[in-house]
């Protein structure tokens, strides 16, 4: 559709961007779970400095992401190596 200017607000400082409008929406609730996090960070733990607070948060988000990347591999090399199995399985099949 087009660019469009948005606020959003993470650890207390306003940062104006410029987004696809389709893309809004999931920015907005990225930062909301960011907030959400630092905040949780800030009742569980002594840690009161912003930095440190959005330190954590990321490390968190991508120890996650990196989780979620290997485990979609893992998969797609289990479904690779079912599909060879299924081709050879019908392959031997077909040409008895």
């Amino acid at each position: 559709m087009g660019d469009i200017s948005i606020k959003i607000n993470i650890a207390d400082r306003v940062y104006p961007l410029r987004v696809e409008t389709e893309e809004e929406e999931v920015i907005r609730y990225a930062a909301k779970l960011i907030n959400e996090k630092i905040k949780e960070l800030q009742d569980n733990y002594a840690v009161r400095d912003k930095q440190d607070l959005l330190s954590m948060c990321v490390l968190q988000y991508a120890t996650g992401m990196i989780k979620a990347e290997r485990n979609a591999q893992d998969q797609g090399q289990g479904i690779e190596q079912s599909v060879h199995e299924l081709d050879k399985l019908l392959s031997d099949f077909f040409n008895k």
